[in-house]
């Protein structure tokens, strides 16, 4: 069996101009990065803010396992089968992190014959945009150092710095360090720390500017520290707004890259759904609605995460109403969820199946909240069963959800006609009544409570100590009306990632809450989520190679 970068080598793409004059894209509103990736110009997003918009499809996922569940890969193969159908269809996908790439999975490009392509591309540095956003973050954090070297004319409390730098890798021995060692000219000694470039919120007000000026705008508003009286401390009171605005002058573009089939993908921005809030950028899910009849998107993890900050924060900054969604689960990730071993999971076993099954259904109640049409799709595996499939199509039925099986790891765009046919009918017929979760005046206690109970299904909020004393403040400073972006585990719907299936009669831990003034959101961290993560034991990073002609190996 064909390894994903195997298939990714063998294919052979078309110029990326080719693709864009499909789309009506002319040579001069494109900047290449090479044969086959190119940014959008500013001047082309111009041109299409008069254009109607597409129809919004979301692709979300139960929990993820290690059985596999396979949103990309689906994102991807469905824009494939549109494209089959004569549907006229863009994806719009998040940049891969290489913190990931190196870490526990390898690639993030989709799988299979559902792939973007240049996949290698994809995952490693791509346009730059990473780095980008890296470099911003960091001179951010050097300005900040060296205003309180020169003087500290702010007043900065340098027990109360917030501003943390960045790296894109998995680093756990930068989650917490010492900086300022060293002679009087290397800086005042102080704590510091790292999170990963994904979870930055620079990321994440890249992901949610709308052009330059409201990019610049959100980074003057961001919170570097507090003085001695307790007053918050900005990008722009440190004048550093200019200078990140420049490193971000085209990282702010959207990236068209294209599928196996050579439908066209926007690839931009790439925050994490558990620790920030997990979607691509506004701007190129705008720009696949206006260029296209439909805009196929994705964001990360499970539902509880990536679906629900997508519809509490990104739709409602962006005022996006997403038509439908398509809710990804395989029976392999279902048996798990189920309690089966690792090992078991290709043997039939309708018993753990219909245990596991507890997860999709909240999952598709979850959805259900949000007023949108749901479609469920079961990623196939050679190992399920007719059984198996006809138990699973039986329960979301029987849940007022469409339901078809999607076949596109295995034969690309052809294997996801029946989902591609399916989300049409479901276009066609059911209407979105899209809003979302709660309302801008809750305070924030409310909305975490809310989110806690309506989504994850917790019994109740636990805050700490900490967590009051910084929600009173962050209300007090003006902060009250915003959504919260809720950093949990991936794994389970509870902050325990042991408790799989539908957890019951748990608690949710709020153990710290600090505001994104920039981003436009509070961030309410949970349980033990960590916004550095580190490497498993045996990383990724192990098997990935480049021989004497330049060919990666490995990467998936």
């Amino acid at each position: 069996m064909k390894t994903d970068i195997e298939i990714a080598q063998e294919a052979v793409p078309e110029p990326i101009g080719k693709v864009a004059q499909r789309l009506g894209i002319e040579e001069e509103q494109l900047e290449y990065y090479g044969k086959y990736k190119a940014k959008l110009s500013e001047e082309y997003l111009d041109s299409l803010k008069d254009r109607p918009d597409g129809k919004l499809i979301l692709v979300t996922a139960i929990n993820p396992t290690p059985a596999g569940e396979g949103k990309t890969t689906t994102s991807v193969g469905l824009g494939q089968a549109f494209g089959r159908l004569g549907k006229k269809a863009v994806v719009a996908l998040r940049e891969p992190s290489l913190g990931p790439c190196f870490g526990i999975k390898g690639g993030a490009a989709g799988g299979g014959y559902a792939q973007a392509i240049p996949m290698e591309d994809l995952n490693l540095h791509f346009t730059g945009d990473f780095h980008a956003v890296t470099s911003a973050n960091n001179l951010l954090a050097a300005m900040l150092d060296n205003h309180i070297q020169q003087g500290n004319e702010l007043q900065i409390d340098t027990r109360q710095v917030v501003w943390k730098r960045c790296v894109d890798m998995n680093d756990r021995v930068l989650r917490n360090i010492v900086v300022g060692l060293g002679n009087k000219t290397d800086g005042v000694v102080r704590e510091d720390h790292f999170v990963i470039t994904v979870a930055s919120e620079i990321m994440a007000i890249l992901c949610l500017a709308a052009d330059m000026q409201d990019l610049k705008d959100r980074l003057g508003r961001i919170i570097v520290a507090y003085n001695y009286a307790g007053e918050p401390v900005t990008a722009g009171d440190l004048q550093a707004v200019g200078a990140m605005a420049a490193l971000l002058k085209d990282a702010v573009k959207p990236n068209l890259i294209q599928t196996l089939e050579h439908t066209p993908v926007l690839v931009h921005g790439g925050p994490f759904a558990n620790i920030a809030h997990g979607c691509n950028s506004v701007r190129a899910t705008r720009a696949a609605m206006k260029m296209a009849d439909y805009c196929i998107t994705e964001a990360g993890f499970g539902a509880d995460l990536g679906a629900e900050k997508f519809f509490d924060i990104k739709c409602r900054i962006a005022g996006l109403k997403p038509d439908a969604a398509v809710l990804v689960a395989t029976v392999r990730a279902l048996k798990y969820n189920g309690g089966a071993d690792k090992a078991d999971l290709g043997a039939e076993d309708l018993k753990v199946l219909k245990k596991g099954i507890a997860n999709l259904e909240k999952h598709i109640e979850n959805l259900q909240k949000f007023g949108v049409p749901i479609v469920v799709t079961l990623n196939s595996f050679v190992t399920d069963t007719p059984a198996e499939v006809d138990f699973v199509k039986e329960f979301c039925e029987s849940r007022g959800c469409e339901f078809a099986l999607s076949q596109v790891w295995e034969k690309g765009g052809e294997g996801g006609i029946a989902l591609a046919e399916k989300v049409l009918e479901t276009l066609d017929r059911k209407e979105s009544r899209f809003h979302v979760l709660y309302e801008d005046g809750l305070s924030l206690t409310e909305k975490i409570r809310t989110v806690a109970a309506e989504i994850y299904g917790a019994d109740s909020v636990v805050f700490s100590a900490q967590a009051e004393k910084q929600l009173k403040k962050i209300e007090g400073m003006g902060f009250g009306h915003v959504p919260v972006c809720m950093a949990k585990n991936q794994y389970s719907l509870s902050d325990d990632p042991k408790l799989l299936g539908r957890p019951q009669g748990f608690k949710l831990t709020v153990r710290e809450v600090y505001v994104s003034a920039g981003a436009g959101f509070v961030v309410a961290l949970t349980g033990d989520v960590m916004t550095m993560p580190g490497l498993p034991k045996q990383p990724a990073a192990h098997r990935i190679n480049v021989d004497d002609d330049g060919k990666i190996t490995g990467l998936f």
